[in-house]
């Protein structure tokens, strides 16, 4: 057995002559825990807010997309796109074609995004779950097309579940010069129609701004005959999706790029990603308050057992061992806290995500979820349990080695 290590060890399980050392230790202990479970907890209500939005983006966005590097569209022929869309582990292959237009309804008007998609878009997405209204989900009835708005933008443009009238559209056109004596003759001009329904992702960058449409009315509005916005797949169930996504990249080359949901929403995940960080480095801060104590600990542990340290003296140990016995005093009592913390940690948020203990308020219903969400990442744990182990040490090298320097030297 490493004789520092069990040196250390009856010093921090025995009575010590002053009661007050005890006393110390424990707060030490608990002063660890309390900051390792308020790590553990925050840590997990970051990922539940992430897991939270990401369940939501998947009802509207692929899982995976396929967009042009350079420009706007890309031939939907390209052979590198058939190539992609044969391959045996695709299940569904949707185009797309979207870009910013005007539209205009009762004297409301708004600047939306329209995105024309295939018709087997309900069967790469789960777009009919988050549908609401008497209609059904169609894009188009012969040559009639439909518009499904988000549920933000029928709002602000008053249409309600079914608009009575067509959803007028408005597109520049992409070619020939504009003609001042006549500016409307600058835009492409259409109309949409209500299926009676609109769609709720619960995220305002769809909801505000988004109509759901035929991928044909896109191309005809935006001129963009035989083109694509982009190729959106899905995948068989009990492909490797990691290892489809990395084939796919390497047949698209520098030409594509390939986005899976994450990176579709980089933007928003990556604000969350700085938010966890910046939570993590100020918990690390209290952590090492919190480590004080054990400095203190230690110093009056050192003085206690002075007569202890020139017994050991005297049966050959070393200085350094000497040292050790005191490093390794610091940093069970660092051990002893992480794992108190981190099981306490488990606990708390097993009870959140069992009965919601804490809630956004009294307004049942106005939130998408009633209470706080939480998920517990494994490696966010050992990411916490070698914090608190590192600022431990970290914590009481240079106090301890002072103190058992003085003290050696007498």
């Amino acid at each position: 057995m490493n004789f520092p290590f069990y040196i250390a060890r009856r010093y921090l399980f025995s009575k010590k002559s002053t009661n007050a050392i005890n006393v110390i230790s424990a707060i030490s202990v608990i002063g660890v825990a309390v900051a390792t479970t308020a790590l553990v907890v925050t840590l997990s209500v970051f990922n539940g807010f992430s897991d939270l939005v990401g369940s939501l983006f998947t009802a509207f966005d692929p899982q995976l997309l396929v967009t042009p590097t350079e420009g706007k569209t890309a031939p939907a022929d390209d052979p590198v796109l058939t190539q992609i869309r044969e391959l045996p582990q695709i299940e569904v292959a949707t185009e797309c074609v979207e870009d910013q237009a005007l539209v205009v309804y009762g004297g409301q008007q708004a600047m939306v995004t329209i995105k024309g998609v295939d018709d087997n878009f309900d069967k790469l997405t789960h777009i009919r779950e988050i549908l609401y209204g008497n209609g059904d989900y169609e894009l188009h009835a012969a040559d009639m097309h439909y518009g499904i708005l988000g549920i933000r933008l029928a709002e602000l443009l008053g249409t309600g579940y079914r608009y009575d009238g067509p959803l007028r559209v408005y597109a520049p056109r992409r070619e020939g010069q504009l003609d001042l004596s006549d500016p409307a003759d600058g835009f492409v001009e259409d109309e949409l129609y209500s299926p009676g329904v609109l769609f709720c992702v619960q995220q305002g960058k769809y909801d505000r701004s988004y109509v759901l449409t035929s991928i044909g009315f896109a191309r005809r509005i935006f001129d963009r005959q035989g083109m694509v916005s982009s190729l959106a797949l899905r995948l068989k169930p009990g492909s490797n999706f990691e290892s489809v996504k990395k084939q796919i990249r390497q047949i698209a080359g520098d030409r594509y790029q390939v986005l899976d949901r994450y990176e579709q929403q980089d933007d928003t995940f990556r604000i969350m990603k700085i938010e966890k960080l910046i939570a993590y480095i100020f918990l690390t801060f209290i952590l090492m308050v919190a480590c004080f104590n054990i400095i203190g600990s230690l110093s009056m542990l050192i003085i206690d057992k002075k007569d202890d340290v020139v017994t050991l003296r005297n049966l050959g140990a070393t200085d350094r061992q000497i040292t050790q016995v005191f490093l390794f005093e610091g940093r069970m009592i660092s051990a002893i806290g992480a794992i108190i913390g981190i099981l306490l940690g488990l606990l708390l948020c097993w009870l959140q995500q069992t009965f919601g203990i804490i809630s956004f308020g009294s307004n049942e219903g106005f939130f998408i979820v009633d209470a706080y969400p939480v998920s517990v990442h494994p490696w966010d744990i050992v990411l916490v349990f070698f914090t608190v182990l590192a600022v431990g040490f970290l914590a009481v090298w240079y106090p301890v080695r002072y103190f058992s320097r003085r003290l050696l030297e007498k």
